[in-house]
């Protein structure tokens, strides 16, 4: 019997040329005018001694409002001039922004509303300085639109950013301090689901963090520092939850089974991915996040952990996501686009990321590594579309991790015989994404389609359609006459139609990779888990750039053939999150939980979450002062 196994060659691609962009900048008093302020991608050998350039006039000046007010803050903006066609490239490092932050739904909303063309939406994180060049590629349009909403958002985060221009004619010294204090209180009433790999999650995309029915906390930190090509980032938290009963002996017995992983008992016993009883209460500190980078030519090269939400929905991405704990990896990233003679004219400006680094919580076999590998392209400004692809392969018992194990499965292109597969040349598991968005025609400013697909043990989900897991989304940034509204829908499946997928051992299982798209026991791409449907719908008031009310709804449900009896659960969240000044947010939300899985509790069972989080924004420091 074969084991079907297929990888694609890897394009190998590494070009020197990443794009910036000078603007000329003018001041809007008629009286006098003012030193223009330095942009990201200015050269950095000019000094306050140098002529002031003159302004140049524009056809369309922008007006921005006689007073400052915090509903109008938009004075401290003023607009750029036309593009500068000289271009020199961006030599300083910068630290990655979390794909929890607030940054990341408003410039996706920004994206939506047709701004921001130079946006890689399906490859994040991004770094605080390739943030920035999107928003200083589009910021001339966006103050030139009649768009207030899109004034409001760029308003907010370019105060974000703007530790990372400084001004006058100053090149940007360190930056450093802290970038945020932040608390978590949250309650669970009823029992919660805590099992991404079988029964599902009441919390999700949540860094794998512990939580149980009672009082749950988070505190913790995260800090920014800055200097010349070098960065460092960490952010570290305290958690706590609760003592728990956990699964009953026989439940864990029985869903080990279902995994092939026979006897339950040791080593097999216990198993991250099956949250037996009972369990201990937990109180560790963790590091959530945690790297040194440097930048070279276009490239963040970094160690530590970093996240990775590769795909361009909200809800999940079935590639790689934050619902797992961060891996430990060494990585390169592509974090500015990069233009290649010839193939982008035809495919646009492209992006590509690689990191490769060890998984745990996995005891057959035990202690595997992975690796992933992406490109993205932009073909035009409305369209964007990206190949991934993630190799679990070693493992304990199994096959050494080496650079010949490494490159077996990175350049292996057959399939792999059952004899190979339990062997030493094992290549591993091998999974592979595809995913694309799009502006939609005669709604550009309004609707966003995207798609993200998945395929285990084929080139891509592209040549093998029936074989592959999908999210599918559509986002509305905004309706005609209410501008502060926006709408997103998301369908998924880990359930395709053919004879594979029966028992859950197909899409985020693989037969020696028993604990299969695990980290610490959670799935590390969509929290849907394997072999299931579902589907979430969010509908969201902006009260400002930053601040939001959101009503959410979620659905999954997994067959009787995977799980005795079917799963199904369905959530209601309402979410509230409030700034206070520039500094303090309050973000809170109150989630009501049914679900139904017979294998280990009997008729509807209800829980309901509670949580408020404080979170403290001080401002960075630099050095030297402007």
């Amino acid at each position: 019997m074969q084991v079907r196994k297929k990888a694609y060659l890897p394009i190998a691609v590494l070009v020197a040329c990443a794009g910036s962009t000078m603007f000329a900048q003018t001041s809007t008093s008629p009286s006098q005018s003012a030193p223009a302020a330095l942009p990201a991608y200015a050269p950095q050998s000019q000094t306050a001694t140098q002529a002031i350039p003159s302004p140049q006039k524009t056809d369309q000046p922008a007006v921005p409002p006689a007073t400052a007010t915090p509903e109008n803050p938009f004075t401290a903006y003023v607009p750029y001039g036309p593009l500068d066609e000289d271009k020199l490239p961006d030599r300083y490092g910068s630290t990655y922004i979390p794909v929890d932050s607030w940054v990341y739904p408003a410039m996706t909303r920004l994206y939506s509303m047709g701004f921001l063309d130079t946006m890689f939406l399906g490859m994040r994180p991004w770094t605080r300085r390739s943030a920035l060049h999107m928003l200083q590629d589009s910021k001339y349009d966006i103050i030139h639109s009649d768009n207030e909403e899109a004034q409001d958002i760029l308003a907010k985060l370019l105060t974000e950013f703007d530790a990372e221009v400084p001004s006058g004619y100053t090149a940007r010294g360190a930056i450093y301090g802290i970038e945020s204090t932040y608390t978590r209180f949250m309650g669970i009433g009823g029992t919660p689901l805590r099992d991404s790999y079988h029964l599902g999650q009441t919390i999700n995309n949540d860094y794998g963090r512990p939580y149980q029915s009672g009082f749950n906390n988070i505190t913790g930190f995260s800090t920014v520092n800055e200097w010349g090509p070098f960065s460092l980032y960490l952010r570290g938290e305290y958690q706590h939850a609760p003592s728990a009963a956990g699964y009953s002996n026989a439940l864990a017995t029985q869903l080990s089974a279902i995994d092939t992983i026979v006897p339950y008992a040791p080593p097999n016993e216990p198993q991250a991915t099956i949250p037996a009883g009972p369990i201990q209460a937990q109180n560790p500190f963790r590091l959530v996040e945690g790297a040194l980078s440097i930048h070279l030519l276009g490239h963040e090269i970094s160690a530590g952990k970093t996240d990775a939400w590769l795909g361009p929905a909200a809800g999940g991405a079935l590639a790689w996501s934050n619902n797992a704990e961060n891996i430990y990896s060494f990585r390169v990233n592509r974090v500015e686009p990069l233009n290649i003679f010839l193939l982008s004219k035809l495919l646009g400006p492209m992006r590509y990321d690689f990191f490769i680094g060890s998984l745990k919580g996995h005891t057959s076999p035990n202690s595997p590594w992975v690796h992933s590998e992406m490109f993205s392209f932009r073909p035009t400004v409305n369209f964007e579309f990206g190949f991934q692809r993630t190799i679990i392969f070693g493992g304990e018992g199994h096959a050494p991790v080496t650079l010949h194990t490494f490159l077996k499965g990175f350049f292996d292109t057959s399939d792999t015989s059952s004899e190979e597969k339990h062997s030493r040349n094992d290549p591993g598991a091998r999974y592979s994404d595809f995913n694309f968005s799009y502006r939609l025609p005669f709604v550009r400013k309004y609707a966003t389609l995207y798609i993200d697909s998945i395929a285990h043990d084929d080139v891509t989900p592209v040549s093998a359609p029936r074989r592959a897991a999908y999210r599918t989304g559509l986002y509305i940034s905004q309706f005609p006459k209410f501008h502060k509204l926006d709408l997103r829908l998301e369908g998924v499946t880990t359930d395709p139609g053919v004879s594979r997928s029966f028992a859950g051992q197909f899409n985020y299982f693989e037969t020696i990779q028993v604990q299969g798209y695990t980290n610490k026991g959670y799935i590390m791409g969509d929290w849907i888990g394997r072999e299931a449907k579902g589907g979430q719908a969010w509908i969201t008031y902006h009260l400002s750039g930053n601040e939001s009310v959101q009503l959410e709804y979620l659905n999954k449900k997994t067959p009787k053939d995977f799980i005795p009896g079917g799963t199904t659960q369905n959530q209601f969240k309402v979410s509230v999150v409030k700034r206070f000044g520039q500094d303090l947010e309050l973000n809170g939300w109150v989630q009501y939980e049914g679900w139904k899985a017979p294998i280990y509790k009997s008729g509807l069972q209800k829980d309901t979450t509670a949580a408020v989080q404080f979170t403290w924004f001080p401002k960075l420091h630099s050095y030297p002062q402007p």
